[in-house]
Parts: C-alpha cells; sequence; structure tokens
C-alpha cells in the first residue's frame, strides 16, 4: 500500500457536538481579507463535523480557517470559491454520504487540487474503496470512526509536515 499509507483507527473523543457550527454559504468579507490556509471537514453528520472542527481548533488554534461540508457537492462548491482567495490544504472527508461518496470526492479532488493532503475518515468503507483512493487519490491516511482527537491531530501534522 506505500509507506505513507496509515490506517488508524481508536476510539472517538465525544466532546461537544454543538460548538463552532457554520454553514458555509458564502466566504465572508472579513475572512476574504485574511489568508489562513483552509482544513476543509465533509461529512453528512454534523455532530461529526462539529466534532472535527472543534478537535482542529483546540488544537491548532486560529493558524486555520476550519470549513465544514455536509456533502460532496457542497465541498467541491467551497473548493472552487476558496481556490480563488485562499489555498485549502487539507481535506478530511466521510466515505458513506448520499450523492458522492468520500472515495469518489477524493479523487476529484486530488485530480483538480493534487497538492490539498486527503485523509478519509470512516466507519464503514469497504477495503475496495480505500485502495482506489490511495491509487487515486494519493490518500493519506483513512482513520477509521470512532476515531481518537490525538489520532486526528498526529494525522493531520504529519500530513502537513509533507507541504
Amino acid at each position: 500500500m506505500g509507506d505513507r499509507y496509515l490506517v488508524c483507527s481508536p476510539e472517538i473523543n465525544h466532546l461537544a457536538a454543538s460548538h463552532f457550527r457554520s454553514k458555509p454559504a458564502k466566504i465572508p468579507t472579513a475572512i476574504k481579507q485574511m489568508s489562513k490556509p483552509v482544513i476543509l471537514c465533509v461529512d453528512d453528520e454534523p455532530d461529526i463535523l462539529n466534532t472535527l472542527k472543534m478537535q482542529l481548533k483546540n488544537e491548532f488554534k486560529d493558524d486555520y480557517f476550519y470549513e465544514l461540508a455536509e456533502s460532496g457537492d457542497e465541498a467541491l462548491d467551497l473548493l472552487e470559491d476558496f481556490q480563488e482567495e485562499f489555498q485549502v490544504i487539507v481535506v478530511v472527508s466521510d466515505w458513506l454520504m448520499p450523492g458522492i461518496k468520500g472515495d469518489e470526492l477524493l479523487i476529484k479532488i486530488h485530480r483538480k487540487y493534487p497538492k490539498i493532503i486527503t485523509v478519509m475518515l470512516t466507519g464503514q468503507a469497504d477495503a475496495a474503496a480505500v485502495e482506489r483512493a490511495v491509487k487515486e487519490a494519493d490518500l493519506y491516511c483513512c482513520l477509521y470512526k470512532p476515531w481518537s482527537s490525538k489520532e486526528l491531530i498526529e494525522t493531520i501534522k504529519s500530513g502537513l509536515a509533507k507541504l
């Protein structure tokens, strides 16, 4: 599978689920005036998105913008908007979502934005989907739900070290 591919799986950190929720329809003007890199999280479950954002923000503070998308299509729209103004550096995506599955989303992202670090977060991806994402999306890591905050942060840090 390659020496950069990691498979992770410890328990979930069920910290607050309602903190830091955002529904990005447009990029706010205040954000456009600043230029921090963006970490984009994609999952159809708002509680998962909120937990991811909270865990990332607790570790990385205000070093990044943390954007959330509830579908693959919303993530692709955000990427189009962001790439004009910002650099999306990491995408963390669930696998099983309505519409585009996570491996398909990460493949599309990698084809258009090959420098973005891709991470899949899943409780249900089959081995073929993970292998497809490794080969076609340069998948950096697959974290299995439930995940630990420590595992998420270590994965993001090691991925960012590649940039």
